[in-house]
């Protein structure tokens, strides 16, 4: 055994200044209804693009035929 006290190790202190006090956030008081959800475009809904043509107007009836129309 030894006869020292064994030091115990310090957390470091932080450095004043050092981190910046986030903003807080702006309270936006207009109505979400007046914007437009992704929910409301064909996109948001996993519609495709419109491509326009006969080729791409056919690779989407094929894409979009029920099973039983095969």
């Amino acid at each position: 055994m030894s006869s020292t006290p064994a030091t115990d190790p310090q957390p470091p202190r932080p450095v004043p200044g050092a981190e910046k006090p986030r903003p807080k956030p702006r309270l936006v008081f207009d109505d979400p209804l007046d914007q437009q959800s992704s929910d409301d475009t064909d996109r948001g809904w996993g519609e495709r693009p419109p491509a326009g043509g006969s080729a791409a107007d056919l690779a989407r009836f094929l894409d979009e035929k029920p099973p039983h129309h095969i």
